[in-house]
Parts: C-alpha cells; sequence; structure tokens
C-alpha cells in the first residue's frame, strides 16, 4: 500500500484501512439463519447472499460475471439476456409507477451490458382486490415505456394472488438484447487514471419513493428519474468507443455499491470528489434530515460509466447533450491502492472510507 502511505495517511489510519482490506479478502459465506429486508437492499447482505449462496450454486461462467446481464452468443450473434422483479410500495408515485418502472429497469439492465434492448416478456402477479382501472393505467404505462425505449413485448403471464399477499401488483420483466458491435465492457480493464462518470444527480428515485410512502413528515419536490438509458449509452459506445472501460447503473445500493462491487470484481481503488457528486439540493435536504448519505440511495435512470482519461471530456461533453443526463459529472477516478476499496475526499480535505451498505435503513423502492 504504498501508494497511501505517499498520499499522507498517518499510521492509526493506515492499519485501519489494513484491517478493511484483510477483512474484504477473506471466502464470502452465507451463513445467516433466515432472509431479512437487508438481504434485498443492495448491501452486504446482498452480496453475502448472491455470491455466498446463489452463484456457487449454480456454477455458471457467465453468471459469476456479476452483471446485471448475461451474455450468451449464438451463432455468432452477441445477446445479452437479464431478468428483474418489480416490488415497489407505492405502486405510483411522484415522476412514475410500478409499470414504466419495470419497463426502463429492465431495458437499463441491458444498455449498461452494452445491448440495445429488443424484445421483453411481461409477468403480472395481482392481488385480489384490485382496481380494474389501476390495472388498465399500468398496463398503458408499460406500453408507453416500452414503446419509447423501442421494445416490444412478446410474451408475458399472469396471476392472482389472494387478498393481502401482494402490494397491490408485482412485476417480472425479461430482457433481451443484441450486443452492440461497439461495445468491449467489463470490470477488467479498469486502469489506474480513468475517470469516473455519473450521468447525473443522484438520488432521486429512492427519495421520491420515500416521500410518496408518507412515513416522514417530509415536504420536497422531488420525482423518479426512471427512464431508459440506452440513449446515453449508444452515445457514449460513439464518441469514447474502446475507451469505454465499463457501465452499472445505480439502482438497489446507489452510486456507493456500484463503486464497491466493481473495485472488488477488478481488483482497483476508487477515489470520489464529495463536492464533485451532482445532487439535487431537495435530496441533500431529505437525506439530511432522515441521516441518510445520498450515495446509497437507488436511481432508475442514472448509469455510472469508467471512461479512459483521455476519452473523459468528449465522453462528458457528449453525455451532457442527451436528455436527461444534463447534469453529468466527473466525479473521481480510478487509483491503485487499496485495491477494492472506494475512499471519498470529503469538502472539508479528509479522506474516507464508502463501503458497501450495511442493514436496510431504506424502504422497498424496486
Amino acid at each position: 500500500m504504498t501508494g497511501l502511505k505517499q498520499a499522507g495517511l498517518d499510521e492509526q489510519e493506515q492499519q485501519v484501512l489494513d484491517r478493511i482490506e484483510t477483512a474484504r479478502s477473506r471466502p464470502i459465506r452465507f451463513g445467516d439463519p433466515q432472509i431479512t429486508m437487508a438481504h434485498g437492499a443492495g448491501g452486504k447482505a446482498t452480496r453475502s447472499l448472491i455470491e455466498g449462496l446463489l452463484v456457487p450454486a449454480f456454477s455458471s461462467e457467465t453468471l459469476s460475471a456479476l452483471a446485471d446481464a448475461g451474455v450468451v452468443t449464438l451463432d455468432g450473434l452477441g445477446l445479452a439476456l437479464t431478468t428483474d422483479s418489480f416490488v415497489v410500495k407505492p405502486i405510483r408515485f411522484p415522476g412514475g409507477s410500478i409499470g414504466e418502472l419495470a419497463v426502463n429497469g429492465t431495458v437499463n439492465d441491458l444498455a449498461v451490458a452494452g445491448a440495445r434492448p429488443l424484445a421483453l416478456t411481461l409477468s403480472l402477479i395481482l392481488e385480489e382486490g384490485l382496481s380494474s382501472d389501476v390495472l388498465r393505467s399500468e398496463v398503458e404505462a408499460i406500453a408507453r415505456a416500452a414503446r419509447e425505449a423501442g421494445v416490444e413485448i412478446v410474451s408475458g403471464d399472469t396471476k392472482v394472488v389472494e387478498r393481502g399477499h401482494a402490494d397491490s401488483m408485482y412485476i417480472c420483466i425479461t430482457g433481451l438484447g443484441q450486443l452492440d458491435a461497439r461495445a468491449r465492457l467489463s470490470p477488467a480493464p479498469l486502469r489506474p487514471g480513468d475517470r469516473i462518470l455519473v450521468s447525473g444527480a443522484i438520488g432521486e428515485h429512492g427519495t421520491a419513493i420515500m416521500l410518496a410512502r408518507g412515513e416522514f413528515e417530509l415536504d420536497a419536490a422531488v420525482e423518479s428519474d426512471t427512464r431508459s438509458l440506452w440513449p446515453a449509452v449508444d452515445v457514449l459506445l460513439e464518441v469514447a468507443g474502446p475507451g469505454l472501460r465499463c457501465l452499472r447503473d445505480a439502482t438497489r445500493g446507489g452510486v456507493a455499491s456500484v463503486l464497491n462491487e466493481l473495485a472488488r470484481a477488478s481488483g482497483v481503488a476508487m477515489l470520489v470528489r464529495e463536492a464533485a457528486v451532482p445532487v439535487h439540493p431537495a435530496v441533500t435536504g431529505a437525506c439530511e434530515i432522515l441521516g441518510i448519505d445520498p450515495m446509497y440511495v437507488a436511481n432508475e435512470g442514472k448509469l455510472v460509466a469508467f471512461v479512459a482519461p483521455d476519452m473523459a471530456a468528449a465522453a462528458l461533453d457528449a453525455l451532457r447533450g442527451v436528455p436527461g443526463c444534463e447534469a453529468a459529472a466527473d466525479v473521481g477516478e480510478v487509483r491503485t491502492d487499496p485495491p477494492g476499496m472506494v475512499l471519498v475526499e470529503t469538502a472539508f480535505g479528509g479522506k474516507r472510507v464508502m463501503d458497501l451498505l450495511v442493514g436496510d435503513p431504506l424502504p422497498r423502492i424496486c
């Protein structure tokens, strides 16, 4: 860790980082006696469930990559496949609803894999007593979002469960996309010096859901950012080309979880400048009152891009020209030490470790 020592860490700070690195290097095991809400929050418990139980059980090289979409090749044609379930409460919230959220969330998993979304399958789980008007509204929202994303719904299924066994409705969608020939995306090529870009202000979706639930006596004008990310990905692929190293959409667990997952997967460190991260003032205010860091709050229309330093400025300019990405920003860089860790340079000039989310401090948001 000579890089860290040269950066001016004292002996006590060095010891803390050494202990964190040692703890993180241990094999991940799933030993929890029962499932809790934390296992779905996108943080440490989710990681232990996925990497400690699910991935070893299915023993798939593609699955072990831990990407949001798996890649398969059929007669030379590269395809991306993903599936996601949506259990948000309430099903309608400022800026969107479960229907468009389900479509956008699925096509975005394809987009950040470098695949142009093509088709979806749709599974609806409806609760007995659900209003037909509400159902019709969500079906229309799904159809509208699919048209806007340029995808077709080609198959589906419908189930009804007893009253009280679902929050109005749950949606499961599987998405199919064709890999773009320009895309060479993977955490493996991340190199020291690569720039970290975010496509806009963070934390809006999770904050909108928290406020819509009415559990906190807060009044703020925050709307979900749910949208298709393919236009942003398309622009980045065109402008940055092979300089575009890796992409992720920052959903559950927020930007912090994305950075931690990729730092660990690629064996590099990351440094984020806190002051450079775009956050809407209303989101900042709500998070301060609730004691939540916006970096851990979910997004449904923001991506994190890792770009070679010589292409970063052009990529950022192009990204800002995409609707919904006007506030895109360069927020940090990839470094060498400490490997697998994310550090934040605070507004006061100090540094702190930004770890994975612990527990489940946030409501169900997707």
